[in-house]
């Protein structure tokens, strides 16, 4: 006999072999049905996975999975939080690169300026410069 899913176990109940939590609620990790049940609750969840494309349902279960334990940990901004922040260093790196490109193109523009007076001075040199 299978053992029970995390969900089923939570919810004490019998985990009957077409169970939709089993896939995404695994008997070894209980805490992440427990983390997606405080948050959403089971009925929620269940209709949430019925309703969405079978190649989805993982990731729709790890989304809310993450969601979730935001919530849990900043009750006030959940993983909007996170998300604010990943964008703050997206735009650093933006930043950034944009300095960084300002810096290539100036020592290329100098280094193009050097050439042409290295070759404008080779010019204007007298020729008995080069002969003796």
């Amino acid at each position: 006999m299978n053992s029970r899913c995390a969900a089923c176990k939570y919810l004490r109940r019998r985990c009957p072999s077409d169970c939709i939590f089993s896939p995404y609620f695994p008997s070894n990790d209980p805490q992440r049905f427990a983390c997606v049940h405080k948050i959403y609750g089971a009925s929620n969840i269940a209709k949430m996975l019925q309703q969405i494309p079978q190649h989805l349902k993982a990731e729709a279960a790890n989304s809310m999975y993450f969601e979730a334990w935001c919530r849990l940990a900043d009750p006030v901004y959940g993983c909007v939080k996170t998300i604010s922040l990943l964008h703050q260093q997206i735009d650093h790196a933006h930043s950034q690169l944009a300095i960084i490109q300002a810096e290539i193109t100036f020592y290329k523009a100098q280094i193009h300026e050097d050439n042409n007076q290295t070759q404008n001075a080779d010019q204007w040199l007298p020729a008995s410069t080069f002969h003796k």
